[in-house]
């Protein structure tokens, strides 16, 4: 457990990045930042509030500034505009490059030690905008894209199978989007020693 992760954007990734990193436990304080007034203070303290039920005791904390932020371990970068009906992931550059620099501007200042994890698209690029603008050595700028790509790959997997998603192992690399591909000598079938799963992988 580190002491803080802040989650930049409020939106529909960032308030569920901030559940779930609450939920497990990976931080004694969450902060989630967002421009928009009210958002984040709401649903942090609906999130903060739910720890009784769901037994947790990391901190949410919902704000529009980065004060709280301030010192953070891990900063995860939800924030930009989403992709509309008919856009590409490359469409959103221009805005999204605006949105994140200045995030990664606030970043530097307030949490020059944190490892960054960049979720905004076109992806790639983000992460290469959040390590110009900060500085920050390549190592502690970490794009989201392999793990997202693998847990899709894989359910998809699962479900063209039949089997439970524990039991596929897999792994995509490369960029989020066009040119990612799966590392087809990276395999490994979990289930091939149980005989309910083998069961169910020969129906």
């Amino acid at each position: 457990m580190v002491n803080k992760i802040t989650v930049v954007g409020a939106g529909n990734v960032g308030a569920t990045t901030a559940q779930r990193i609450a939920e497990k436990e990976l931080a004694r304080t969450v902060v989630m930042v967002d421009v928009m007034e009210g958002i984040p203070e709401g649903k942090g303290l609906d999130q903060w509030q739910s720890a009784p039920i769901e037994g947790f005791d990391a901190r949410v904390i919902g704000t529009n500034g980065y004060e709280e932020a301030h010192d953070s371990d891990i900063v995860v970068i939800t924030a930009g505009i989403a992709r509309k009906p008919g856009m590409s992931r490359d469409d959103l550059l221009n805005t999204n490059a605006g949105i994140v620099k200045q995030v990664s501007e606030q970043i530097k200042s307030t949490s020059p030690h944190a490892i960054l994890i960049v979720v905004s698209n076109p992806l790639d690029v983000m992460c290469y905008v959040a390590m110009k603008v900060t500085g920050f050595p390549r190592q502690r700028i970490l794009g989201m894209a392999g793990v997202l790509d693998t847990a899709r790959y894989r359910a998809f997997l699962a479900e063209a199978l039949d089997v439970s998603v524990r039991d596929i192992q897999a792994m995509v690399l490369g960029g989020h989007g066009a040119t990612d591909f799966v590392h087809l000598s990276e395999r490994n079938s979990d289930y091939a020693a149980d005989d309910t799963s083998k069961a169910q992988r020969d129906r």
